[in-house]
């Protein structure tokens, strides 16, 4: 680790990409430390207010060794997009101390390092369209359905990326590819930044994520989730926090908290999994961290 530190420059911004549970808050916190900067979130879950422990989120003791921004700062129902937290990110980049952007989200790199399409608004009928068309097909149809060029580069597994790209295709008449040809300069072209993403083998975070599963589950993971319920719509872009709707499950009876665990954490291993396929993908000349040397 400190071999580590001492490799990266202190006036330069620091990106640290990794799937769940793989340490990386640990080192952005430990970069802070070391060279000075503020931890800036870049996890599409760790931004909304009601959850804490269930994003793993960190601890306000850590928040307390380091300037932190953007967690937990969206409302329980307000929709939010890569857009949105571009927007977010933006002064931060600028003045301050240097960024520190660490997450798992992998669209939040890509669009900060390579810009982002200037795509319209979906109109809601749309959106209701869509998600209508996927209650009746079922995800792979919908994904049939999509631009060969767009399924060749999309997470077909992912139902919010392809109700996205079959929406933009049903509302604009071109494929999300098109657009996104055309996108402007990005905000921070990783050539100006020192670009890290953990490598964390399988059977080393299986493990990691079960243990921290069940941390999150004494540390009132349950009791958020107990908060959140006369308010829970599955549709919430927050609803879509790893265990949520196995917790909420639980609480209204359906299972008990044995099974609630078990899906929650089967459905974190599945996640690491699309994670560690998008980061072998898209930052394939990014520098690598071994997680088990951290």
């Amino acid at each position: 680790m400190l071999e580590l530190l001492a490799s990266i420059p202190v006036d330069r911004p620091v990106l640290i990409a990794g799937p769940t549970a793989s340490g990386k808050s640990a080192l952005a916190l430990a970069v802070a430390r070391a060279g000075g900067g503020r931890i800036v979130n870049a996890d599409a879950l760790q931004v909304f207010a009601d959850w804490r422990v269930l994003t793993a989120r960190p601890a306000p003791e850590e928040e307390a060794k380091a300037p932190h921004a953007l967690y937990g700062h969206v409302p329980w129902g307000r929709a939010y997009s890569v857009g949105d937290w571009l927007r977010d990110v933006a002064p931060l980049l600028s003045g301050g101390p240097r960024p520190i952007v660490v997450g798992g989200t992998g669209l939040y790199f890509r669009a900060l390092t390579e810009g982002l399409a200037e795509i319209p608004p979906t109109p809601p009928d749309i959106r209701a369209e869509a998600e209508a068309r996927l209650a009746a097909i079922g995800l792979d149809a919908m994904g049939r359905e999509l631009a060969p060029d767009v399924r060749a580069d999309l997470d077909l597994a992912n139902p919010m990326r392809v109700l996205r790209a079959w929406e933009v295709a049903r509302a604009t008449g071109r494929s999300i590819r098109d657009w996104q040809a055309d996108t402007p300069p990005p905000l921070l072209p990783r050539a100006a930044a020192t670009s890290l993403v953990i490598d964390a083998p399988k059977d080393w975070l299986t493990p990691r994520i079960e243990r921290r599963f069940d941390a999150m589950l004494a540390g009132g993971a349950l009791a958020e989730a107990r908060a959140v319920l006369p308010r829970w719509d599955p549709a919430l872009n927050a609803a879509r926090a790893i265990g949520a709707a196995e917790l909420v499950a639980h609480l209204r009876g359906e299972i008990d908290l044995t099974t609630a665990r078990d899906r929650a954490i089967v459905a974190t291993r599945r996640y690491a999994k699309r994670q560690r396929t998008w980061f072998r993908a898209r930052m394939r000349d990014w520098r690598r961290i071994d997680a088990t040397a951290l």
